[in-house]
């Protein structure tokens, strides 16, 4: 059977906090022998579009994995940023069929950010990663008929 492909798609805004997310999601990804192509983009706004770009590009990708984060400010950006990531995702996956890992993080402050994408504590990174691969899985199951 073939390698599995997957594009990671990072979020570069809090730099710190996209390589944690980064060192989590390789290393699942490496320990399940999937080969990984990264790509940077500025915030997390830009992660739908990206994987859109990727996905009409024919380079055939089995899943993809969302990193970023959004750290709550003053104004009413974090909630229209974090919605509309989300539900560009969310858009992606159903319409297009595709296996997305959702690994953007949403939070109050940086403190929360470190700590849920440090692979020594809540490993969002890799998370995202297992959870692009199980949806993988899941794709392929049904794709040969198999419950």
């Amino acid at each position: 059977m073939a390698t599995t492909r997957i594009l990671v798609v990072e979020a570069r805004y809090y730099t710190d906090i996209a390589d944690e997310l980064l060192r989590g999601a390789t290393a699942e990804l490496e320990r399940a022998g999937a080969a990984c192509e990264r790509v940077a983009v500025p915030g997390a706004f830009e992660i739908p579009a990206a994987i859109q770009f990727a996905h009409l590009s024919g380079r055939g990708f089995d899943g993809y994995v969302a990193l970023g984060c959004v750290i709550r400010g003053e104004t009413s950006h974090y909630d229209l940023i974090c919605a509309e990531c989300a539900r560009g995702l969310q858009d992606l996956a159903l319409r297009e069929r595709l296996a997305i890992g959702f690994g953007v993080l949403t939070v109050e402050n940086e403190a929360q950010a470190l700590a849920r994408a440090r692979i020594d504590q809540r490993n969002k990174g890799g998370e995202a990663a297992r959870a692009c691969l199980a949806m993988v899985e899941l794709k392929r199951r049904y794709a040969q008929g198999q419950p």
